[in-house]
């Protein structure tokens, strides 16, 4: 008799199959099947076991969440690995316990079918002949997101080689196209979609860090999905090293999306009683997009380290003055910063003994003599004495290779034999693995914590992990590296209560739901040209809420593309997320501090709202019009962002909606003007403000004004008694 266990939390079913004789398999992962009876549970069984055909193996193939060879599936293996002599490459694991939040499902419970809400199940299984123990971990959260991870214990004398460790999510066959993310350096997370077919859709990242280019979420979705509706089921490969993601159709017609960590050869070498646990594998099912993200952030925010204080508007002074470190002119800036309202102040690269430049310096993390004869002291002082927090900026992963550090210590450079890497950025990797390098720089830091009032980290990585070995031999040290660059983040946060930590990797190249377990926000990118950033941060949204991303104001001409935009543009961007500002402001003429004066004020009266909202992105038929905002859990108010990315074929660009309000409610919209009036506005018949029903907005919606490209306009929404 089958164990089934039904699992149901904010409009999503998890239906899991506990067979006697094989691993967890999911029945159902969808939307909410309602109240089961063990019949309905059992039918439901049936029902989805594929009709046999001709030319394959002869029992029906059950699909396990960690898929297995010997049942006859010819896709991806959840397990692949083997021994000296070849043996234990295809296991065959038959379960011994399991449990549902911490009860036993054992004994006499077979046959039992439990229905509850969220819950976590825990499978024990084992194959005797390969010597190997799987624990299999799913669970649903109380957003309705699902994650799963397995642990591989090897229990027989010598040597087990784990090459790969997959967990896989089934879709139903109307899961006809994929969306995952491609990108590049101040390019990150662009859309793109393909049809699902027969065969795989596989993406590996190989660089040793999640990268510019990573997939992301990869969603299998039915035809024509948008932000508002329909149906997506995607997976997130919670790792900050190498990993994959991917989609499978077999020609039965039987498809996955999964993932896991990418391992390079030899990676992982488990000796008699020596395990191995996958990253988690989120998996998010949604009636759209922004349903889909919706369990991200409510899951992320319900965490306990999740960030709650209003997020500090921040200025970084990176784009302000590069390497050119001068006390009176960074005191200067603390002034300015201090007038407009911002609450913390950021040193970046350059502050550290021999930093002159990028070539050189990495791994002296003392600070440089010569540009600072009194230390730190005097700046943070003067930063703290205006009500600002102080953050500094570090690279810990890096070493150059003219720095003290490595001349003091080459063998602690990540190599393969007796060559080093293709230098990148003019820099190698510190080999966190080894434990007196990891030791040094965690108590190098420390001392800079101890002796400064340092309340965040700026934490960058700027180069890829290739040719990444490890002594004596060489071998793979990716796996080994990311552990130890968790562990140095976990150690500094335990010794440093309070202490916040930003994730950049040359801009956006740490993105994922490995990192953010350790860290308070990421950088979305190194490019904050408004118009790159318009959607960059609106696809970051897939993963993290806006709190998360940081989004700053850049100067008039983008110092990465070369465009030129005005402060409204630049700053109503930017106001979505964790606000900031990287900008000279030196070069800031008067009226315009005055405008940035009332960005930052609007920022602070309404963070609450879009940092604990429901995000929501409109699907426009206008390619050049983005509709974007946030809406409060109880639909009291929302903050709605009409951005105009270019020029529309029609004029004005026509009709957008206000999604997710309450229909049956009453709403104020207005528009929320800053500064001088905009050039080229014309505003529609409705402006300066409108009231209308919640359904009416979301329906029939509003005529959007004529405006120049490259702007955009805020919107208040306010329910009216």
């Amino acid at each position: 008799m089958p164990k089934l266990v039904h699992l149901r939390s904010s409009g999503v079913s998890l239906l899991v199959d506990i067979a006697d004789a094989a691993l967890p398999a999911i029945v159902h992962w969808g939307a909410d099947l309602g109240e089961l009876t063990r019949a309905d549970a059992e039918a439901l069984v049936l029902a989805n076991v594929e009709a046999r055909t001709g030319n394959i193996v002869d029992d029906p193939i059950r699909l396990a969440l960690v898929p297995e060879q010997h049942v006859g599936w010819a896709g991806k293996p959840g397990v692949a690995g083997n021994r000296d002599d070849g043996s234990a490459w295809a296991p065959a694991f038959t379960p011994e316990s399991s449990t549902l939040d911490g009860v036993a499902l054992d004994g006499a419970a077979l046959g039992v079918f439990v229905e509850v809400g969220a819950g976590l199940l825990v499978v024990e299984a084992r194959d005797t002949v390969a010597g190997l123990l799987i624990t299999v971990e799913l669970e649903l959260l109380a957003s309705g997101l699902v994650r799963a991870r397995a642990t591989l214990l090897n229990e027989a004398p010598g040597l087990y080689r784990v090459q790969e460790l997959n967990l896989a999510f089934p879709v139903p066959p109307r899961a006809k196209v994929l969306l995952d993310f491609a990108g590049r350096w101040g390019k990150e997370r662009v859309p793109q979609r393909n049809d699902f077919a027969v065969g795989i859709h596989e993406r590996e990242g190989r660089k040793g860090r999640t990268g510019a280019d990573a997939a992301t979420v990869l969603s299998a979705g039915v035809p024509g999905f948008g932000f508002r509706r329909g149906e997506v089921w995607g997976v997130h490969t919670a790792f900050s090293g190498n990993h994959r993601h991917y989609a499978e159709r077999l020609f039965t017609g039987a498809a996955v999306v999964g993932g896991g960590e990418f391992l390079l050869p030899g990676e992982i070498r488990l000796e008699q009683g020596g395990a191995y646990r996958s990253p988690w594998v989120y998996a998010a099912y949604g009636d759209g997009l922004d349903d889909q993200a919706a369990r991200f952030h409510r899951w992320l925010r319900s965490r306990e380290q999740h960030p709650t204080r209003p997020r500090p508007m921040t200025l970084n002074v990176w784009e302000a003055v590069y390497f050119d470190h001068d006390l009176g002119r960074l005191t200067d800036l603390a002034d300015r910063a201090a007038q407009v309202g911002v609450e913390r102040y950021v040193l970046d690269d350059g502050w550290f003994r021999g930093r002159r430049d990028d070539t050189r310096g990495l791994g002296d993390w003392y600070v440089d003599e010569g540009v600072w004869p009194d230390g730190l002291g005097p700046l943070i002082d003067h930063v703290n004495g205006l009500g600002m927090e102080f953050g500094l900026w570090f690279e810990p992963e890096m070493i150059s290779e003219d720095s003290d550090l490595a001349r003091a210590h080459p063998e602690w450079i990540l190599q393969t034999a007796d060559r080093l890497p293709v230098r990148a950025r003019s820099q190698q990797v510190l080999n966190l693995g080894i434990p007196e390098a990891f030791d040094h720089i965690l108590e190098r830091m420390s001392a800079l914590l101890d002796e400064y009032a340092i309340a965040y980290i700026k934490w960058d990585h700027n180069r890829d992990l290739f040719d990444a070995g490890t002594p004596p031999v060489g071998a793979p040290g990716v796996h080994a590296q990311t552990l130890a660059a968790y562990a140095l983040m976990d150690e500094l946060k335990r010794r440093h209560p309070g202490l916040e930590i930003e994730a950049c990797a040359s801009g956006g190249g740490r993105v994922d739901l490995g990192v953010i377990e350790r860290t308070d926000r990421v950088w979305v990118s190194d490019c904050i040209d408004p118009l790159e950033r318009q959607d960059m941060n609106r696809w970051s949204m897939q993963l993290l809420p806006p709190e998360l991303l940081g989004s700053h104001i850049g100067s008039g001409v983008s110092h990465t593309t070369g465009r030129a935009h005005p402060l409204s543009f630049r700053a109503g961007t930017a106001i979505f997320g964790h606000f900031g500002i990287e900008w000279d402001l030196r070069q800031a003429q008067e009226l315009e501090m005055a405008e940035l004066t009332e960005w930052v004020a609007l920022y602070k009266r309404s963070r609450a709202l879009m940092h604990t909202g429901v995000v929501v992105r409109s699907d426009t038929e206008d390619p050049t019009l983005n509709v974007y905002g946030a809406v409060a859990g109880d639909r009291s108010e929302a903050l709605f962002f009409v951005a105009f990315t270019g020029t529309s074929i029609t004029a004005p660009a026509g009709r957008f909606v206000l999604p997710g309000l309450d229909p049956a409610a009453r709403y104020r919209v207005e528009p929320i003007l800053i500064g001088e009036p905009e050039p080229g506005l014309r505003p529609p018949s409705w402006w300066p403000g409108v009231d209308l029903p919640g359904a009416a907005l979301a329906s029939a919606g509003l005529q959007a004004p004529m405006s120049f490209p490259e702007r955009v306009i805020p919107l208040r929404v306010t329910r009216l008694p």
